[in-house]
């Protein structure tokens, strides 16, 4: 039983903080969430995938089924020419789900909220407070204080910040750091520079479910995925030099990068522009790239792309963001169980913290490698990711060789929850590192 006197103040409501609101809930930990949205049920966003190794994870969460309700399985690479000519096609994803059990589940950003808010706890829900945007944190020495835009004042024990890439907290840590001690060593204001811009849009599927295709090109591509209820098209485009600054782009500026790729194809029959005019929901964004030194300072902490950002060609994103929250919370449940009555001090949970980020931060870095080689292999970033594209990475035993030494080695080392038994998900033929607690010895 959790100490009720500890309390974590999760900032961000998005697919990180929903997943950490449910494990906090499994560990009996207390916790409030402020999302700085107004509207839970507004429709935005583009598509998100959750790899073999989190949906154990969701199945630790008692969220597979419902997630298999909203989502829809990848099966089937194509990679094309501008011309139109198809230089590849495979079945890498569902060699993957044999390796694993199960294959990846892409879903609309929006509807994946939507299914994590509806999934907790009623008490949760009211613990999950909307248009609440963090002006102050404050980390005290038995305690956290954070103050939001309306006045509103809300105590803990740590802050979680899962604020995104633009973070409030991450901001936060370094500006208390550093008036701490000017002299310390710390990350940059703007620490993920953007060499890539993305435009994406969502649409009525145009083919069946499972499509997860890419048209390559110098400095620009576009990928397109389908699932049951929705396509998508993210396309991307290089800036002439890597940027710090942060756009905002209108419609008219998403109308205009269209029509700049307006013949782009998507598959065997259409174009950028088919599925562009029947587009539901669309937005652009600049791609930051990098990891974080310093994930934590005193009573607070960063999970997801406060802390790491990567281009979303590999789909690596969220799949960080929930190993993040896997570890962390197996930290925090056993500091907590731990205690007797009194609080955690900041020198120990600083240790939790340290130990949360030495085990995360490698594979972060490893997977935004990963994201950044694919990213650049589909833009024909130089001479060698050419080459890559069409010639190497085309060939089917080349696939064979990335998954049995490369992909599946990274995804069976992936973490679970060490306090939530459950009944694992079906094995494939690669074992995994870390066992699903069992029901009957939890």
């Amino acid at each position: 039983m959790g100490e009720p006197s500890f309390k974590a103040i999760i900032v961000g409501g998005g697919p990180v903080g929903l997943v950490a609101a449910h494990a906090l809930e499994k560990a009996n930990i207390d916790f409030v969430v402020l999302e700085n949205k107004a509207d839970l049920s507004r429709d935005v966003g583009a598509s998100v995938v959750i790899g073999p190794q989190n949906l154990r994870v969701m199945n630790q969460l008692g969220l597979y089924g419902r997630l298999l309700g909203i989502g829809s399985q990848l099966r089937t690479n194509k990679s094309f020419l501008l011309n139109g000519y198809k230089f590849k096609q495979n079945n890498d994803l569902l060699a993957l789900a044999r390796n694993h059990g199960v294959g990846y589940l892409a879903f609309h950003r929006a509807e994946l909220v939507r299914e994590l808010y509806e999934s907790i706890s009623d008490g949760a829900k009211r613990r999950y407070f909307t248009n609440k945007k963090v002006v102050n944190i404050e980390s005290l020495e038995t305690g956290v204080k954070v103050t939001t835009s309306d006045g509103s004042v809300f105590e803990g024990s740590i802050v979680i910040g899962a604020d995104g890439v633009h973070s409030v907290t991450r901001n936060t840590i370094r500006k208390l750091a550093l008036e701490e001690n000017p002299d310390i060593e710390w990350d940059p204001k703007d620490p993920f520079p953007a060499i890539y811009r993305c435009m994406w849009c969502s649409f009525p599927p145009p083919e069946a479910p499972g499509a997860n295709y890419e048209a390559t090109s110098k400095d620009k591509s576009a990928m397109f995925l389908t699932s049951r209820d929705r396509g998508w098209i993210l396309t991307y485009d290089k800036f002439p030099e890597p940027t710090t600054e942060r756009h905002t782009y209108t419609e008219k500026d998403v109308e205009a990068f269209a029509a700049n790729i307006a013949e782009f194809p998507v598959n065997e029959a259409l174009k950028v522009k088919d599925v562009f005019a029947k587009r539901q929901t669309w937005g652009m964004s600049d791609l930051g790239e990098g990891v974080l030194k310093q994930w934590y300072w005193k009573r607070i902490v960063l999970a997801g792309d406060s802390c790491h950002k990567y281009t979303p060609n590999a789909g690596l994103g969220l799949n960080n963001g929930i190993q993040d929250i896997v570890v962390l919370s197996n930290e925090l449940h056993k500091a907590v169980r731990a205690q007797s009555t009194e609080n955690i001090s900041t020198e120990a949970l600083e240790q939790i913290f340290k130990a949360y980020q030495e085990a995360r931060r490698e594979p972060a870095i490893q997977d935004c490698n990963q994201s950044a080689m694919v990213t650049r292999v589909q833009t024909w970033a130089s001479w060698f990711h050419y080459l890559l594209s069409r010639f190497i990475f085309a060939r089917n035993f080349v696939g064979w060789l990335m998954r049995r030494y490369v992909v599946s080695p990274a995804i069976r080392q992936a973490s679970v929850f060490d306090f939530i038994p459950a009944k694992d998900l079906p094995a494939g033929t690669v074992s995994w590192v870390h066992p699903v607690p069992n029901l009957k010895s939890g």
